[in-house]
């Protein structure tokens, strides 16, 4: 299953992706596919036609997971 995520990266702005899995406490880096900034628009220092990354979690602050879609719609409308 993979996970949408956005990564806070030190000094740089926030990129969105996804990941296969979850960091593990002895991983020591994330691989993430379709990087892309928050507003979709092309990270500055990836190539354009690159589709996965590679970064050490040293350099990550902080990995925010994102609620996939189709949770969203197991879920719907409850009325109190």
């Amino acid at each position: 299953m993979a996970y949408s995520v956005i990564l806070h990266i030190s000094g740089e702005p926030s990129v969105v992706g996804e990941i296969e899995d979850l960091p593990k406490p002895n991983d020591t880096i994330i691989t993430v596919s379709n990087p892309r900034l928050r507003d979709g628009k092309d990270v500055h220092y990836i190539e354009p036609n690159v589709t996965k990354v590679i970064w050490p979690l040293t350099r990550v602050a902080l990995i925010e997971i994102l609620d996939s879609e189709e949770e969203e719609s197991l879920i719907g409308f409850v009325r109190e």
